[in-house]
């Protein structure tokens, strides 16, 4: 067991809590949500950083990596589609819930996590994963390319700007912040990186799924 895949095992450890603590009504448990899922953000490419640089690549890691990087996409991706769409927040004094979606805000509207969204990152990611373990199987392999990279830098500040936001909102509306209009300008601003983000994800997910398909897709089907 060396540095990186200790690295890449505590980043699976702490998977059940960042996909837990938004569900509770603290605005604590939400801080500490988003700074663990900073934590595991960060730790994702510094492990795969520190192998290459340091010549510890091992089986191991190039099994619990990717590993890692699905369970920590599905632990946030559920818990942000749930919390945009159906959950709700305690009202300031905490006496009693009110129905508050934990939306992007943006001048435009509020913008919420559609389903199809979910479906399709997640799907993708399944896709790929079955992808490359045919092609392994058959002799292939099949390696990361730049916007698949740039695809989860993207899904990173999406998913990291809906966890804090998930944060932000709670202590908002226990301080009854939400008239202010420093608010206002900073949830705006956090809304167009979280929706920005979010489409740009979406956009590099469908494109290097069409460009790994179109690079190895015949290959694949050659060596079958």
């Amino acid at each position: 067991m060396n540095l990186p895949n200790a690295i890449t095992l505590g980043r699976i450890a702490l998977t059940p809590l960042i996909a837990w603590l938004p569900f509770t009504t603290s605005w604590t448990a939400r801080l500490i949500a988003f700074l663990l899922f900073t934590i595991a953000a960060v730790t994702d490419y510094w492990d795969g950083h520190l192998a290459r640089s340091r010549n510890l690549v091992t089986d191991l890691g190039r099994l619990l990596d990717p590993l890692a990087d699905k369970l920590l996409l599905v632990a946030t991706l559920i818990p942000m589609y749930w919390l945009q769409r159906h959950y709700t927040l305690l009202v300031p004094d905490g006496t009693m819930p009110q129905p508050t979606p934990l939306l992007f805000q943006t001048p435009f509207g509020a913008v919420s996590l559609p389903l199809w969204i979910v479906l399709v990152v997640l799907g993708r990611e399944a896709f790929m994963t079955v992808f490359r373990q045919v092609a392994a199987r058959r002799g292939l392999v099949i390696s990361a390319i730049g916007p698949a990279k740039w695809k989860t830098t993207f899904q990173s500040l999406w998913l990291g700007a809906a966890y804090f936001w998930f944060f932000a909102a709670t202590l908002a509306a226990r301080e009854g912040w939400e008239g202010d209009s420093a608010w206002k300008a900073f949830a705006y601003f956090n809304g167009f990186v979280g929706v920005t983000s979010m489409i740009g994800a979406l956009v590099l997910t469908v494109w290097s799924l069409w460009l790994y398909l179109r690079r190895y897709g015949k290959q694949v089907a050659r060596l079958a």
